[in-house]
């Protein structure tokens, strides 16, 4: 039996981040929510991201994660802010490019030499930092309404040149459709070219959500990448608070994104998710706890990517650091 840090967590342990020279924590905090605006209302403003960020902190967490278009650069700004203070060389922090960063510009998207320079650039200076831990390349691999056919070796080649002038120190690919081929091509090629590999992989991974096991994990496994899955906890489904049968609560992403409750508000999901709160009730946990729990468990997993909104919710997350799951239960909920 594990222990349940439903107060709070204890002390986030520290991990390899893959195969590289970097250690992180075990649960890294998502910022995807700071700053961005929905319905012309801010989902997380300013002073209580720092207060997040102070939470985090506290836990012991280092490892923070972001990207250009979270809050259309606000989140960066504010990270930027609350590093200002501390010391920078204690973090590990992630940032994305791909999306639009301006309007009209059809060279302000993508993986085009242009737009990655700029990127690079902007990102730098809102964070308020000279380097960089690791740039992915956001939804590499997707097929997304914002296209894009910039030549492998044009992207491998620019992003090395961010390694090699020191501002960024790893690569990595985030990714909603897991194509395991395209990691593999980009990592073949980069080798073939002398040039810096993806050393980290962000895909959505979940207990209710389990694509990349079917071919993306093994690559992230042969290639010795990091993973960090974003939606750990499936647009929150796996924190308990849907019930089936019941309206979701006015203020849940199901309630207003159609896509989070035609993807996660099944029959069938509700089943995975009624063996979760078996097992968080044999432990004294929180569903939300079992299920961050289980993806630590996984050994090709490095550091699952929590958000929150408040620090109560964050604090609960941060808990499932001190959980641990006999292997009947991780089979239990790999069976689920």
């Amino acid at each position: 039996m594990g222990m349940a840090a439903v107060d709070g967590c204890m002390g986030l342990d520290v991990v390899p981040l893959g195969g590289t020279g970097a250690r992180v924590s075990s649960l890294a905090l998502g910022t995807w929510r700071f700053g961005r605006e929905r319905d012309g209302v801010v989902e997380i403003e300013r002073d209580r991201a720092m207060a997040l960020l102070d939470a985090y902190a506290e836990a012991g967490g280092t490892f923070i994660d972001t990207a250009d278009f979270y809050g259309d650069g606000r989140a960066e700004s504010w990270i930027g802010e609350w590093l200002a203070d501390r010391d920078r060389a204690s973090f590990v922090i992630a940032s994305k490019v791909f999306w639009p960063t301006r309007e009209d510009d059809p060279n302000a998207h993508g993986l085009g030499r242009k737009h990655l320079r700029r990127s690079i650039d902007e990102i730098l200076d809102r964070l308020g930092t000279d380097y960089l831990e690791v740039l992915y390349v956001n939804r590499w691999g997707d097929h997304t309404p914002v296209e894009d056919d910039t030549p492998l070796e044009e992207y491998l080649r620019t992003l090395t040149g961010f390694v090699e002038d020191g501002r960024v120190h790893y690569l990595g690919t985030s990714t909603m459709v897991p194509e395991a081929w395209k990691v593999a091509r980009a990592n073949e090629r980069a080798q073939q070219l002398g040039l810096e590999p993806f050393t980290v992989a962000q895909p959505r991974y979940n207990l209710v959500n389990r694509a990349v096991e079917h071919g993306y994990l093994n690559a992230a496994s042969t290639y010795d990448l990091g993973v960090c899955p974003w939606s750990p906890l499936a647009g929150g489904f796996l924190s308990g608070k849907y019930r089936r049968g019941e309206d979701p609560p006015a203020w849940s992403r199901a309630a207003v994104e159609p896509e989070v409750a035609g993807a996660y508000l099944t029959d069938e999901n509700y089943e995975t998710l009624a063996d979760v709160r078996a097992v968080a009730d044999d432990l004294g946990a929180t569903p939300a706890q079992v299920s961050l729990a289980w993806l630590r468990h996984r050994d090709v997993v490095t550091a699952p990517v929590v958000g929150a909104r408040t620090v109560d919710q964050l604090q609960e997350n941060l808990g499932a650091a001190d959980l641990s799951l006999s292997d009947k239960q991780v089979q239990r909920l790999a069976d689920a």
